[in-house]
């Protein structure tokens, strides 16, 4: 199981691993297409995922003692032992009410060169920069001499159940998250980033899937992480059944005293990683990204004005593309072959964000506020009434 980083648990957590949590396959839910080994991210060869998960405190919020229910994702293309080896990545973005940072350098020179990390929405800048450092600490660029870089982090927004303006992450939680970087099972739901972050009506947070496919005789993977803060409730859409409307009366959130924000019902934000090992150029993966919105719009979002849509996507293939002197030879699958890719992509996406919804329990954060874990029993006997359990 991940380290946690923990001042005073107030939570009941499971002595179960995380990644062994239900997902919304074992629940029933149908989806289509062949998942790889994990149904996760990783597998994608090579991608690495760890988190930092800080919970501390219960009661009023005291700003800069908490309740705290937040933390940081960190997400390694090509594992952290490899260190700097740039992949072929592009990204674009449906709502722009959120951050990532570095995207303008990803899309300018075709290249990811960083780890991506994603945080709550006040943490970007000491992400940030704990990374510049650890970059510096462990000679990430293996002794080039290179006067630049730009970390690309992502952040939801998650001051609903944690005191956000009590600024929680610190280094030391980003150099967890970095450490505990793995490729194999990884956690879902309330870890992370997405630690109090919530979705569609209901508990949300960080989620995964994959899927595998054949282009003529050559099998590929796509893999996606969401970090799921989105969407009202009345949209929520599982299996093409209209869930959110379903689920109207069961409880969702309980804000006894929230933050004054002008927060609209379906504001938040989603932010979506896809990895594949198909060997895509940085426009093909422009292309891959804007697929994107297609997986989040069948579970019930609609890009909201509060809303920060942000994907990025990236290829693993091509390794040695990246070349600062020489002249390099690159594969490109053609254009007229990429439909797999899209339906791949739209497929994960919508998984990811089912998956996040399932493994995420109910919380209590900041003045008793409360998100509920979406109710798997009523879940699957909505699903039955529809005819859409697969059992």
């Amino acid at each position: 199981m991940k380290r946690i980083s923990v001042i005073f648990i107030v939570l009941l957590i499971s002595s179960q691993s995380y990644a062994q949590k239900p997902r919304a396959r074992d629940l029933g839910v149908p989806f289509v297409g062949t998942t790889g080994e994990f149904n996760a991210i990783t597998d994608v060869q090579g991608v690495e995922v760890g988190y930092s998960t800080i919970i501390s405190g219960t009661g009023e919020n005291t700003v800069g003692k908490g309740p705290i229910r937040t933390g940081v994702t960190a997400i390694f293309p090509r594992g952290k032992a490899k260190k700097f080896s740039p992949v072929y990545a592009n990204w674009y973005s449906l709502n722009g009410n959120g951050e990532m940072t570095g995207t303008t350098w990803v899309t300018e020179s075709g290249f990811l060169e960083t780890p991506i990390m994603i945080t709550n929405t006040n943490s970007v800048g000491v992400v940030r920069d704990a990374v510049l450092k650890w970059y510096v600490d462990t000679d990430w660029y293996s002794g080039e001499d290179w006067w630049y870089t730009y970390p690309v982090v992502a952040e939801t927004y998650d001051g609903f159940l944690n005191d956000i303006y009590g600024f929680h992450v610190k280094e030391e939680h980003v150099l967890e998250a970095i450490e505990n970087s793995t490729s194999g099972k990884i956690a879902e739901g309330n870890v992370g980033g997405g630690t109090g972050m919530m979705c569609l009506g209901y508990k949300g947070g960080t989620g995964t899937s994959s899927r595998v496919f054949k282009i003529k005789d050559s099998t590929y993977t796509v893999g996606a992480i969401v970090q799921s803060n989105f969407g009202a409730k009345r949209n929520l859409s599982i299996a093409g059944v209209p869930v959110g409307i379903e689920l109207k009366d069961t409880l969702n959130y309980e804000f006894n005293a929230p933050p004054k924000s002008r927060r609209q019902e379906g504001d938040g934000s989603i932010i979506v990683i896809i990895a594949t090992d198909v060997p895509l150029l940085p426009h093909q993966l422009k292309r891959i990204a804007q697929r994107i919105p297609l997986g989040v719009g069948i579970v019930g979002g609609r890009g909201s004005n509060g809303s920060g849509d942000i994907f990025l996507a990236f290829s693993t293939a091509n390794e040695n593309a990246f070349n600062r002197d020489e002249t390099t030879t690159v594969q490109s699958m053609p254009n007229d072959l990429l439909m797999p890719v899209f339906e791949a992509t739209v497929q994960v996406v919508e998984e990811a964000i089912i998956n996040a919804m399932i493994a995420a329990e109910t919380m209590e954060g900041i003045n008793q506020n409360k998100a509920y874990a979406i109710p798997h029993e009523l879940l699957i006997k909505i699903l039955k009434k529809y005819n859409r359990l697969e059992e």
